[in-house]
């Protein structure tokens, strides 16, 4: 493989040097972030935790509807009608065909009945008229503020649940300093996800979610894989803990970037080409594998050394013990 080497395998870069530049910049980012969450989240000096993020209609009341045209219609132009009527958050996705569109719209007011909705339907299709190409609402359903409730809580499990396996797994796969290290640096990758998404205001929905935790994934996968190098460096090296994680963050550089490249070309062909429905998860998943790249990069390791890491955490405690006794 070592032709696909974008750096050599035996590169000297010190990435430990800046390892003050990196945490901080990490800090900062991270910072910002939740600054974002918290301003949005007191508007008027009240918590108001609607407000955190651009929540889509999977999160709140609203209303779907259904229209048919009588010839093929572009999406875009419907949801530049759409803003211009006064509609500027509604979703608009095609159902297979260039005639038949769903439009997905969060309810103005607390009323999600029959009544509403048909009136919010009219309005719509009000919106959307063309000439010579007339559009009529197949159907329209409402959607209760209950169920987006229930959606969010589960999303809000889903996350406790994804974090937790993550403990679990690392804390029996690693010694304590690598599992605490592995867990901020997945934790500073989704805030600042997240912390964009409430900085920019881009609606919030639950592909968005699932590219949070894709991201959790990407990054922890990322990191581990620097760490089990970390660990097979150590047995086969008489170095200070410093050099060995600059060895193995060096040795383990060009599979990180090749595989972010990779990665990031899927998800940025999706951002492109895979409409409205999917370009918040897309967005989501670029700023991830970017920040989980440059993290996993110089952000992982340096916390190993502010951690104090030491050859006996670098060693499993029970068989290395005659190995780790031998060594000065």
């Amino acid at each position: 493989m070592k032709p696909f080497n974008v750096f050599p395998y035996d590169s000297k870069i010190n990435f430990m040097r800046l390892r003050w530049v990196s945490t901080i910049l990490a800090l900062a980012l991270m910072l910002l972030a939740i600054g974002s969450m918290v301003f949005n989240s007191f508007p008027n000096g009240r918590f108001d935790g609607s407000r955190t993020f651009n929540y889509a209609l999977d999160f709140f009341g609203g209303a779907l509807v259904e229209l048919r045209f009588e010839k093929p219609v572009d999406t875009e132009l419907v949801r530049e009608k759409l803003a211009d009527a006064g509609f500027p958050n509604a979703q608009v996705q095609s159902l297979g065909s260039e005639t038949e569109l769903l439009v997905r719209q969060k309810a103005e007011t607390e009323g999600t009945g029959d009544e509403a909705v048909g009136q919010l339907a009219e309005r719509i299709v009000q919106a959307v008229q063309m000439p010579g190409n007339a559009a009529r609402v197949v159907r329209s359903d409402a959607m209760g503020k209950q169920v987006g409730n229930e959606l969010a809580s589960n999303a809000a499990l889903a996350l406790t649940f994804v974090i937790l396996g993550f403990l679990i797994y690392i804390a029996m796969r690693f010694e304590w300093k690598f599992a605490v290290a592995a867990i901020l640096t997945t934790l500073h990758d989704v805030i600042v996800v997240l912390g964009w998404f409430s900085l920019t205001g881009h609606e919030f929905d639950l592909t968005v979610l699932a590219g949070v935790l894709a991201v959790m994934g990407f990054s922890i996968n990322d990191t581990i894989v620097v760490f089990d190098r970390v660990r097979e460096n150590f047995r086969s090296m008489r170095a200070d803990p410093a050099a060995i994680l600059n060895a193995s963050v060096n040795q383990t550089l060009s599979r990180t970037v090749i595989t972010s490249f990779v990665a990031l070309l899927t998800v940025v062909a999706l951002y492109i080409y895979g409409g409205g429905s999917l370009r918040g998860m897309a967005e989501a998943q670029i700023i991830g594998i970017i920040l989980g790249t440059i993290s996993s990069i110089f952000v992982a390791c340096p916390l190993l050394m502010w951690l104090g890491v030491t050859k006996q955490d670098l060693m499993p405690k029970a068989r290395d013990e005659a190995a780790l006794a031998r060594r000065p």
